[in-house]
This record gives structure tokens, sequence and C-alpha cells, in this order.
């Protein structure tokens, strides 16, 4: 009887938890460890879960100009007493009932609907408690939130009201003094929630990328959350033609004048983290305009594709890493750090984790950014299109790469049949491809790992008890090709390159086009996994395990449902109970994995894709598993407009 395994849990979760766990930042906390301590449901009875509660926001992108091919629903909730909070990408905040997922308020920023957005996502809102004011006094408690129009709003807690005193009636407009103008309008968006460090908002942007070499500058900006006044901000792009020398890199000690009065973006596009002991703040941030031509930008470019630690209080920079050079691929650092206490030689270390798009794990001490494993400056290919100089070298973690760097060979291709083998195999001989940064060519350069990741936004979990970090991966070949710009109009006006993305580059001498390299039948050319769920043992610097992520149910035909490791957007949770939850994959699942072992234990089907991070909690004696399922338009998946709880079935006396 299923109550027999059910009880014993109950039990002891009530002991051991009296003070409720509180999941009060998109991560968890400002750790972003994305770890629930919380053990109700464990190994031996997650295969009892059931559907606890739904509910509807009833935000399908009704119209909004671009949610047919940008839709998404990527937010994590909130956990707040016996309140969650979520976000939608439309720029609604809805305040949820924790155990019974009924609606206690909701709150619309009424978001222009014909805009041209980028991206149309929202990964969650960030909460604020007044610590020095009355309790009950009104926005005393803050739901501060950012929408893909670029405002930031500050709204109270127990109402949905505007905190009038926050700026101009509540908001402020994020989209001045960045270089945002007519010519892109919708392109400067904020998508991830601010990091709240203290009485401070950090917050970055979102930039529609490839536009030209001049696009809007990548700022991070701070607020005093009472007021909405500014404290401070930080371009990770000097803007001077010379900058103080880093000892730890010498080559940034000076800037080309060029490229500090052009070169855009290298925002921070990606969640925060904030280690609130130490009043740090990290930051990962972008590529530099335009990601795949960089000769009007020479050099490395400070600070793009970095994680970077900032005084929270003054914005004073404390360190930085460069973890990828000159960046030409697209390669944002674009997940969110992750602060762990590690064990390492012996010792805790407070460290800080991120992961890459290139699929490659970096940990730093988080005090000074000294490297806790190896990096290595190893020479990259070097055969680039005429105008363009590639860094000699790039960074090389000595932890494993949970993706591969080989070259791609004609040898390597795969299909579903062999007809789209031998198309794939045709493919691949056509193209450039020397192993990971592999410059772009005119002719057409194979891109592996793809600029989707590797590691993407949904970033990765940890376990402090097994010190192991749970990343969801993607090992997808992409192309990449350069077009003369006097070329450009013709090759898009062809019609000969249908589902292939163009850039226009402006202010550079080529425009680009990019694709998945994939067969006729829409199958990527390399075999799969093309997607899996890899733990990294930190304390050891090996590889714990791996496994392919989902099926290709819902991607492919019935014979060939069968596949394992599919493409995935999203991110993994962890839990005390020994438990990893993640959505994320094309399959429409909500999966649970064993976090010692990698064994996968249960699975959901789910009425839309979970391209969002899940979360956990207790509420009412219970333990919940909450995650969005609204799937994702570029991924494919489908979209809906759920958030979906599950827990153990209710014990009946």
């Amino acid at each position: 009887m299923k109550w027999l395994n059910v009880f014993p849990f109950l039990l002891v979760s009530a002991l051991a938890h009296a003070a409720p766990f509180e999941w009060t930042a998109y991560g968890g906390d400002g750790n972003g460890q994305r770890h629930a301590p919380v053990a109700q449901i464990t190994p031996q009875n997650v295969g009892n879960l059931e559907l606890a509660w739904s509910f509807r926001t009833g935000e399908l992108g009704e119209g909004f100009a671009r949610a047919h091919d940008a839709l998404t629903f990527e937010a994590t909730p909130l956990l707040i007493g016996d309140t969650l909070y979520i976000s939608t990408a439309t720029g609604k905040v809805f305040a949820l009932d924790a155990a019974k997922g009924t609606e206690r308020w909701h709150f619309n920023a009424d978001v222009p609907t014909w805009k041209d957005y980028s991206e149309m996502t929202t990964r969650g809102v960030s909460w604020w408690r007044d610590a020095s004011g009355t309790a009950d006094a009104a926005c005393a408690q803050r739901i501060l939130f950012a929408t893909i129009d670029a405002r930031l709003l500050a709204i109270d807690a127990k109402t949905g009201k505007r905190c009038s005193n926050f700026g101009a009636n509540g908001e402020i407009a994020l989209s001045n003094g960045v270089r945002a103008g007519e010519r892109r309008v919708g392109q400067y968006e904020v998508t991830s929630p601010p990091a709240i460090a203290g009485d401070v908002a950090i917050v970055g942007s979102s930039i529609g990328d490839n536009g030209g070499s001049d696009l809007e500058l990548g700022v991070v900006r701070a607020f005093d959350i009472r007021t909405g006044r500014e404290l401070w901000h930080w371009d990770p792009i000097p803007r001077s033609a010379k900058m103080p020398a880093d000892a730890a890199n010498p080559d940034f000690a000076e800037v080309d004048g060029q490229q500090a009065r052009w070169t855009g973006a290298a925002n921070a596009w990606a969640p925060m983290a904030v280690d609130a002991e130490r009043g740090l703040v990290f930051i990962p941030t972008g590529s530099a305009s335009p990601d795949f031509f960089g000769g009007m930008r020479p050099g490395d470019t400070p600070w793009s594709d970095s994680l970077v630690a900032l005084r929270a209080a003054t914005g004073e920079f404390v360190w930085g890493r460069q973890l990828v050079h000159h960046d030409l691929w697209d390669y944002d650092t674009a997940s969110q750090p992750i602060l762990v206490e590690l064990d390492h030689d012996g010792v805790k270390v407070p460290a800080v984790v991120q992961l890459t798009k290139t699929g490659q794990v970096f940990v730093f001490d988080r005090t000074n950014g000294s490297p806790l494993f190896p990096i290595e400056e190893r020479p990259v290919p070097q055969d680039a299109v005429d105008g363009e100089l590639p860094s000699p070298t790039q960074p090389f973690s000595s932890l494993p790469p949970l993706v591969s760097h080989a070259k791609v060979t004609p040898d390597d291709a795969w299909g579903m049949t062999f007809w789209d083998r031998n198309a794939c195999r045709d493919t691949i001989a056509a193209l450039h491809s020397e192993g990971i940064f592999t410059p772009p060519s005119v002719a057409g350069t194979i891109e592996r790992p793809g600029y989707a990741g590797g590691s993407n936004w949904g970033g990765g979990a940890w376990d402090p008890q097994r010190q192991l970090l749970i990343a969801n991966v993607m090992d997808l070949p992409f192309i990449v090709a350069l077009i003369p710009r006097a070329k450009l109009d013709d090759e898009y006006d062809s019609g000969h390159y249908k589902g292939w993305e163009f850039g226009w580059q402006r202010g550079t001498p080529y425009g680009m086009r990019r694709t998945l390299l994939q067969s006729p039948l829409g199958a990527p050319c390399t075999a799969p996994p093309w997607g899996k769920l890899v733990a990294v043992d930190l304390a050891h610097g090996t590889i714990a395990w791996d496994r392919p992520l989902g099926t290709s149910r819902d991607r492919a035909p019935w014979p060939f449902w069968g596949t394992q490791g599919v493409p995935n957007m999203g991110g993994p949770m962890t839990t005390a109970g020994g438990l990893t939850f993640i959505g994320a994959t094309t399959d429409n699942y909500l999966r649970a994995f064993d976090t010692a072992s990698g064994a996968e234990l249960w699975t959901m089907r789910l009425p839309a894709g979970a391209q969002a991070t899940p979360m956990s909690y207790e509420s009412g004696g219970r333990q919940f598993v909450v995650v969005a399922a609204g799937g994702h338009a570029k991924l494919g998946t489908t979209i809906g407009d759920y958030v979906l709880a599950f827990a153990l079935p209710v014990v009946t006396p």
C-alpha cells in the first residue's frame, strides 16, 4: 500500500524542518545552488509522485508579434512564506497559494505587444524584505520584476500593487543611457531577475545578437530598492583608449580606441549570484558585438565572455577571469555562477563554479579569483577570413569537458536512414572543421559545441553533501557562414537558405547565417546523445556519471522515439532527499534521477515543454516539486501556460 511508504517520510520531515525552507531567489538563494534542503521525497518513494495541483496563467502570447517563434516560459517560482511568485514573458506576475495553487493576486506590467522582441522570456522575479521597517507597512516586502521591454518594477509582495516610491510610480526605464535606438526597437531587454544584495538590486540586460558592431551597451546597473535611485553602473567594455593594467591579465592594459567607441554588448543576460557574507556580486558576461566577426574589435575585449566579481554596494571591480578570448562563436557566459563550499585538497574553500557554452567547468576561489583547478592556455585554429585576428590561444580547464571538442569529419555522419546519413556525409565534407574554436569562414564552418551550448542559461545544481555538480548539456554541431556584404542581400533573398538565421553585422565586411548541422529529415548530423545529464565530482575533479537526457518523442515519428539524449533548455534541481529533478527536454517530460548514481527513477508526462528549472519546498506537511510547463518556441516544444506541482499522495488517517 502506498501510504506505508509515505508515512515515515512525512513524520521525519515534520520533525526535521520545523522552520520552513524558503526559495528566496532564482537559484534557491543568492548562491545559485538550485538545491532544496527538503527530504520527504526520496529515491525509495519518488515513484509515488502524483500531480498535486496545476495553475494556468492564460498567457499564451496573444497579440504579441513574435509569440509564434519566440515565446517561452522559463520562470522558476519563488516561495516566501506560504506564497509562490512567478512571472511570464508577457509581463505578468502571479502570487499563488503554495499548498493549493490558487491565485492570490496578479500584476500586469502592460508590456507592448507590437515590438519585435529578440527574446520572449522571463526567468523569474526577485524578493526583498525591508529589515529596518515595519513588517505590516505597504511594500515592506517587494517583488522586483524586469520586463522584456526593459523596465524594472517594484510591487508589494502582499497585494501586487505598485510601490509608488520606487522610481516613477513603481518602475524604472532601463533603456536610457545604453545606446538603444529606434533602429532596434525590442532588441534591448531584460530576461533574468535582478540580483538582490542587501538593499541593492543589480540588473543586466539581454541584447539581440548580430545586428551590428555598435549595438547597445552591456552596462550592469545597481539601484536602491527603496527609492529606485541608481547607485552605480559598470560597463564590461572600457570606454576609453586605455585602462588600468591588470596583473592577472596584462594584455588588458590597453584597449583599441575604435573598439572603445564602437563595440557593444558583452552584456550580462544570465542570472547573477551574490555572496552576502563578502558583499560580492558575481557577473557572467556575454560576447561583444557582433558575435561572428571580430575584425572591428581587435584584441580580447575585456570584460566580455568573463566571470567578474564586483563589490555589490559600490560596483568596485574586485577580480575577473575571461573564459573565451576574442569570441567569434557566440560563446556567452550564459549560466548563473554557483557559490559553493568546496572540499578541496583537504580544506573547505569558498568557491565559485562557472559552467560555459564550451562545455567546460571553471572553478575559482571566490575571494580572489585564483583557479582551484588549473587553467591552461592552448593554441587554437587560426584559419580566419581576411581582416580577422583570432586569439592564438584559449583557456582550457583541467576538469574534463562535458561535451566533445573534436572536429567533425565525414566519418562522423549519422542519420536515421541510409539516405540522410549520406546527405550528412556530403554536407560535412563541404564544411571547415578543426575542432573547438575553429574560426568562421565564408565556405561554412562547423561549430562544435554550437552557440546554444554546452551549458546554457539552465546552468547547474549543487549537491553539498556529495560535492556533486549536476549539469544538463547539449552536444549539437551548428553551421556558421560569413557572407561578404556585397552578396548578403542576394543570399537572403535567394530562397536557398530556408530555416537559416541571418545576421547583418552592420559596420563589418561580413554578414552571417547559421543553422543546425542537420539531415534532410531534420535530425542532427552527428550521433546522439545530443543532450546529457552529467555529474561532476568536484571534490576529486572527475566525472561521477553521465546519462542521455530525454527521448525523441514529440520531435520524431513513432518508429524513432527510442533515440536517447535530445536537445534541452532548462536546468536541474537537487534535493536533500538525494534526487535531481529536471524537465528541459523536447519530449515534454519531467524526470527524477538518483543524484548519487544517475539512475532515472521517475518520469511524468507533461502537457507542454518544461523549458524551465524546477524548485521544491514543503507546505502543509507535504513536499512539492514545482515546474513551469510552457514550452519554447525556438526549441519547437509544445507551448502552454501551466504551473504544475507534484507531491506524494496525501495520507488519510
